[in-house]
């Protein structure tokens, strides 16, 4: 397993902002994008790995543990593993006195066959199950006799921002047995899920825990999430922001929508459309509202014979002060 070098993945230097970070991985992740690289092989494993760079570098606590590992990640990585007698990153939830409870399901499609994180991320940022702390247990240790409920188990999912938008299921193998979890659309960043007895097993005939399973959603290259609003930047030649156009934008869904820009729009201006943002989780039939920003792109390679009609047209409208 090699040690990957996110801000090289990215292009971005060690120290960059969370603002560089941010816009490095949505320039990458709009060039190799699958939407846009339909059957390309080598554009999905690009995809994935800048996702899996920014999902660590754009978390301020993954990127202070990644960012320690240096030239020593192997001494870490025995370590998070067992063989260096701890878990140098304090684990997932696992307070209860044992054992690691792992998972499948998670990472193998969480592209939705694009494929999921490399092994060297899944070794020291994978999730796993985890039992929280024994609520029988006094401090010294000491149990009390009796039917008791079994530990509940914790463990972080990581989803698309398409799948919350869409909805999606998952299959886990706990203690030997398979759970199968619909997710409901519209589920949100840091929400927890509970799956009841699906937790550690019951002690003198107690009931099993819980299972309770956080939600971390990937930052997505096209959109962004308030709420339930979804937020689109969407890029606009200076002639159809003068003219008028009608732009086509691809949603979470599949679907595509067509954007009407009146004429003579200003740069930075939003657009708002009702009823086109997240569903709600708890009424999937109520939904936030889509907002698209208008980012003005100068064209680059233009003729001579063309610059002078711009020379022209702006001493005609702009008034220099």
């Amino acid at each position: 397993m090699e040690y990957k070098d996110y801000y090289k993945i990215l292009g971005v230097d060690k120290n960059a902002t969370q603002e560089e970070i941010r816009k490095a991985y949505r320039k990458l992740a709009l060039k190799y994008h699958p939407d846009r690289n339909p059957g390309d092989k080598a554009a999905e494993e690009k995809f994935k790995e800048i996702t899996e760079a920014n999902e660590v570098l754009s978390d301020p606590e993954k990127r202070k543990k990644y960012d320690q590992l240096g030239a020593n990640w192997k001494y870490y990585q025995n370590m998070n593993t067992g063989a260096g007698g701890g878990d140098w990153f304090g684990g997932f939830g696992n307070s209860g006195g044992g054992r690691t409870y792992h998972f499948s399901g998670d990472f193998g499609d969480l592209f939705g066959g694009v494929g999921g994180f490399s092994d060297f991320f899944k070794s020291f940022f994978g999730g796993g199950f985890g039992e929280t702390a024994d609520p029988f247990t006094t401090g010294y240790g000491h149990r009390t006799n009796g039917a008791r409920k079994g530990h509940d188990y914790e463990t972080t999912l990581h989803l698309t921002l398409q799948e919350a938008f869409n909805g999606t299921k998952r299959q886990f193998r706990v203690d030997g047995r398979t759970i199968n979890l619909n997710i409901k659309p519209g589920v949100k960043e840091g929400q927890k899920l509970r799956v009841r007895n699906q937790g550690g097993e019951g002690i003198n005939g107690g009931e099993r825990g819980d299972l309770y399973i956080k939600v971390h959603i990937i930052s997505d290259p096209f959109f962004e999430r308030v709420e339930d609003d979804l937020y689109y930047t969407l890029d606009l030649d200076i002639f159809s922001a003068a003219l008028g156009t009608t732009k086509k934008i691809k949603m979470l869904d599949g679907k595509k929508i067509g954007v009407k820009i009146p004429p003579f729009t200003d740069s930075n201006k939003i657009l708002r459309i009702k009823g086109m943002g997240m569903p709600n989780h708890d009424n999937p039939h109520k939904r936030g509202d889509l907002f698209i920003r208008l980012n003005f792109v100068v064209p680059k390679n233009i003729s001579k014979e063309d610059l002078e009609v711009l020379k022209k047209l702006k001493e005609k409208y702009v008034t220099e002060e």
